[in-house]
Order: C-alpha cells, then structure tokens, then sequence
C-alpha cells in the first residue's frame, strides 16, 4: 500500500508557507530609533565643525595664518594673537602626564591580566573606575593644594612657582591612568591563551612571557590607548585652568606658570567679552586648534590598530 506523506507545516498543502521576510514592527521600531541616535550624534558633529569653521574663518580674514602659528606672544588686548604659547603649554602638560600615566597604566594592566587572582582583580578594577569618575575639578584643587607645595617643598619654592605646569600634568597623568589601565588590559587579555602556553613549554618565566611575547602581540591595543590618552591629556580643562597658571608664557620650564589652550577659553569666556569681536572669535580659532589635534590622534589611532591589528584563530 501506498503510503501517503504529510506535510509538515499545514500551511504547506494550502500554498500559505512563506520563508520570506516576515514583518515584525518592534524590530523595526528599534532600529529605527538606533538609526535616529547615530544621525544625532553625526549632526552634532558637523554642527559643531560648522560653528568653529564659521567664526575661525572671521576670525582668520583678520589674523593670519602666519601670525597665528608663528609668533610667540598671546595678547589680544594689543592686537597679538600667536598661540604657540598655549599650544607649547599644553604640549607640555600633556608630555608630563603621559609620562605619569604610560608606565603605570601599562604596568597595572600587565598585573591585572598575567598576574592578579580573581579575587585581586575584581578589587583593583573597581578602584580604577572610582578614580575615572572623580571630577576633574577634585584634581585640580589636588594639585594646588597637595601636589604643588609637595614640589615647593622638594625643589625650592624659588625654583617652583605657586602655578606650574608640572603639578598639572603629573595630576593629569592620574586622571587618565584608569583609561589607559583599562584600555591596555582588554587588549593583553583578547591575546590567546595558546601564546602563554607556547612560551611555558619553551621555558619562558611569566615576566618574560608578559613582556616579550604577550604587550607585543597586543600592541595595536596598547598603542591605540596610549594615543586615546594622549588626546585625553590634550582636551583637559580644569586641571590646568587651576594649577598651570592663568597667563600665557612661551616656556617649555615645568616649574614656571604656563596657560594652556583650555584654561585660556575657560577664563577668557567667563569675562566680559563683546560678542562679535576679534577676542571672541579668537576662541574658536583656539578650539578649532584643539579640534583638529583631537581628529589627528584619533585618526591616528585608527590606523595604527589597522596597520599593526594581529587576528588569532
């Protein structure tokens, strides 16, 4: 006797089974709304390029170029307008931090990941993030009051001024430690577990697997922090609008008062300035300054972890 097949699906006998696309409205709805907050913060961005682009260009038809990255003097009163002053102070605040920052990130990052139990980790980690959302204002109050007289103290405080760029960058590099730890970790952890076992079985002790075989392999991740870090250190306002000095001064002495690019738009704004005029326009020249250095190191990071990215299978 023959036997007679069922279908699976009911559907199936009557021509209504559809393996096509089926509607489903939530899905749409939210992708929707994923779509309309990527276009936000797209268009906060161009907005924010066209407002600095606009009043940089009025600013520019009266300064030149020239003027403005080639002299040393930063006086709007008088009509002088270089900005290496606050560009050099804020390279150097930003070099000092770094120097703070780079060797004991990597070094925590380095514990956390070879060495730290779960238990130590699931400490250390937590601490970190306190120190991340810390205000910034806290640090800088740090710096004048604990850091500052502490170098006084140690180097003489005719050698140390009250506002000095050191104190400021050596508070920074605390502030984004955490960044960095965090950022360094996640990337020494994403390396595969065979690479420790490979150099185990050579004979490789754990300092020597971590440093010779682990932070290179990791390096695109290491780097890519570094230069975060560094863009981190160059937007940073309040630290420096405390403790590096209030006045602009072509100097690249740690102890000596400097203004960074930041710290001058937060005093000069908070004064008492015409809108529409040349010291007005003058601070979206400084911030487009500090917009493109932020472009260029991220960018940069980008392409470092393209460039040097290594994928495990």
């Amino acid at each position: 006797m023959k036997q007679k097949l069922v279908p699976l699906y009911p559907e199936e006998e009557r021509g209504l089974l559809s393996f096509g696309k089926r509607s489903r409205p939530g899905e749409t709805l939210i992708q929707s709304f994923l779509f309309f907050c990527a276009a936000i913060s797209i268009f906060t961005t161009l907005g924010i390029i066209v407002v600095l682009g606009t009043e940089s260009l009025s600013f520019f038809k009266e300064v030149t170029l020239w003027e403005f990255f080639t002299t040393t003097a930063w006086q709007p009163t008088i009509g002088q307008f270089g900005i290496l002053p606050l560009l050099s102070s804020t390279l150097v605040t930003s070099f000092l931090a770094m120097l703070v920052a780079l060797p004991l990130g990597l070094g925590v990052a380095i514990y956390l990941a070879e060495y730290a139990s779960e238990r130590m980790r699931e400490t250390l980690k937590p601490i970190l993030e306190v120190l991340a959302g810390v205000p910034t204002i806290v640090y800088g109050y740090f710096a004048l009051t604990v850091v500052t007289p502490f170098l006084r103290g140690l180097f003489g405080s005719e050698t140390v001024e009250v506002y000095n760029t050191l104190s400021a960058g050596l508070v920074m590099g605390i502030l984004i430690l955490p960044l960095i730890s965090s950022m360094c970790e996640d990337a020494l952890s994403s390396v595969p577990r065979s690479l420790r076992e490979a150099a185990y079985a050579m004979g490789a002790t754990k300092l020597e697997t971590s440093i010779k075989i682990i932070v290179p392999a990791a390096f695109s991740g290491i780097a890519a922090a570094f230069i975060l870090g560094l863009s981190r250190a160059v937007g940073e306002t309040m630290i420096v609008a405390l403790a590096a000095g209030a006045g602009p001064n072509f100097t690249l002495n740690p102890f000596k008062a400097a203004e960074t690019m930041t710290g001058h738009i937060v005093r000069i704004s908070g004064g008492d300035l015409s809108y529409d005029s040349i010291d007005y326009r003058s601070l979206f020249a400084i911030a487009m300054v500090l917009f493109l250095v932020t472009l260029i190191l991220n960018v940069l990071s980008r392409r470092i972890v393209k460039k040097y990215r290594e994928v495990y299978e």
